[in-house]
Formats: structure tokens, C-alpha cells, sequence
């Protein structure tokens, strides 16, 4: 396994594309890819972007064709936030070509001038991304290699057994699919606790992964 970092000068079609995300901001950081479907077009990320100035991101409800499901952390211009990318028709098929056997670890930066991007995986797929890259990105400016071991760890380890159990049935009956399958007074009689104690756990299990996930942020 090895890791690839590239630094990349996008071309002018993918700068088209983003003006609208940089409308609002400077630029965002992809924090964690939490659902990717290449068949959908779809991915749910937790992202940090920097606003411009005189922006809200109580006012944004998108950011380009990121919609943002929920802010979770704020500081001064920077926010963590969730959000849906849905790929446009277009692009669909490209975006299935980058269904590569690859583990995005950070930095991956994206600016109207430059994106980072850097991932794990065998020379196979690495020489394959970066040949899509050359050929539908932009010009790459700087690539480094290194010797790398994921080690992929339980991030439900950080919670206690309650908050754990708490958390997958949340996930298992839709409470956190875009819209909700189920709301927090069904969950808890699926769970048989009282709806208080329920959104107290499930409160307390998502602050402890995302100090976890930030963790050095």
C-alpha cells in the first residue's frame, strides 16, 4: 500500500463547475466521506469550509450543489458542516470511473486555484486516478509518494455501550437517512426508552465521534 498526495491546477470546465461553490466560500476541506454511491451520484461528506466575508451559513441552505444538511461546529469563518453532493447527469458517469479501491485520508482541499487530494492504495489504482485526474481534472503541479498501512479503527469505541447500541438503531431504522424514515419519539419506543433519554444519548454519542473524527483540529 502507498500513499499519494497531489497537488492539481484545475482545468477550466472543472473551474466552471465550481463557481458556484465558491460564491459563499474561500474554500473546504472534505473532513470524512461518510456515504459515497457511484450508481446514485451521491455522497453525504462532513466538511470544514472557510466563508467569505458578509455570508451567513445560517442564511445558506447550499453550498454550489453541496446541500447542507447540518452545521455542526462553528468558528469565526469556519464551519463543520454535513452535507449532499448529488452529481449532475453529465458527470454521472465520470464519477463512477473514480469507483477505484482507494481510502481518502486528509489533506483534501479544495480552492478555486488549487485542490489537494491524498488517498491509499496499491500502484494498480493509484496509476489509474491519477491518469483520470491528468485527463479530467487539471494539470497535477506536485505528486508525492510514500509507504503507507491503514489502520482502520472502530470509531463506535469511543462510546459507551448505550450510546453505541442507541447510535446503529438510529442508523438501522432511517433516523439519520435525508429525509427520516423515522423520527425520535418512533425510535425511542423501537429502543423502549423515553424520547428525552434517547436525544440525550444520541447527543452525547455524536459529540464524542465528532471530537473524535476533529480530533487535532
Amino acid at each position: 500500500m502507498r500513499k499519494l498526495t497531489l497537488e492539481l491546477e484545475p482545468n477550466e470546465e472543472i473551474r466552471e463547475g465550481l463557481k458556484p461553490t465558491f460564491k459563499y466560500i474561500h474554500s473546504y476541506e472534505v473532513l470524512e466521506n461518510l456515504k459515497i454511491d457511484r450508481e446514485e451520484g451521491i455522497c453525504v461528506d462532513l466538511i470544514e469550509c472557510v466563508l467569505k466575508e458578509s455570508y451567513s451559513i445560517q442564511d445558506l441552505k447550499s453550498i454550489g450543489n453541496m446541500e447542507i444538511l447540518g452545521v455542526l461546529k462553528s468558528e469565526g469563518n469556519k464551519h463543520t458542516s454535513l452535507v449532499k453532493h448529488v452529481e449532475p447527469e453529465n458527470s454521472k458517469d465520470l464519477f463512477k470511473e473514480f469507483d477505484l479501491d482507494l481510502i481518502f485520508t486528509p489533506p483534501n482541499l479544495v480552492s478555486e486555484e488549487k485542490i489537494t487530494c491524498c488517498c491509499i492504495g496499491d500502484n494498480k489504482n493509484l496509476i489509474r486516478f491519477i491518469e483520470l485526474i491528468k485527463t479530467h481534472i487539471g494539470r497535477i503541479e506536485s505528486m508525492t509518494f510514500q509507504k503507507a498501512v491503514y489502520q482502520r479503527q472502530d470509531i463506535l469505541s469511543v462510546l459507551t455501550d448505550k450510546q453505541r447500541e442507541i447510535l446503529i438503531a438510529a442508523h438501522k431504522y432511517g433516523y439519520y437517512d435525508y429525509p427520516k424514515k423515522i423520527n425520535s419519539e418512533r425510535l425511542s419506543e423501537k429502543v423502549n426508552i423515553s424520547k428525552p433519554t434517547l436525544v440525550q444519548h444520541l447527543r452525547k454519542a455524536e459529540e464524542r465521534i465528532m471530537a473524535n473524527i476533529l480530533a487535532g483540529y
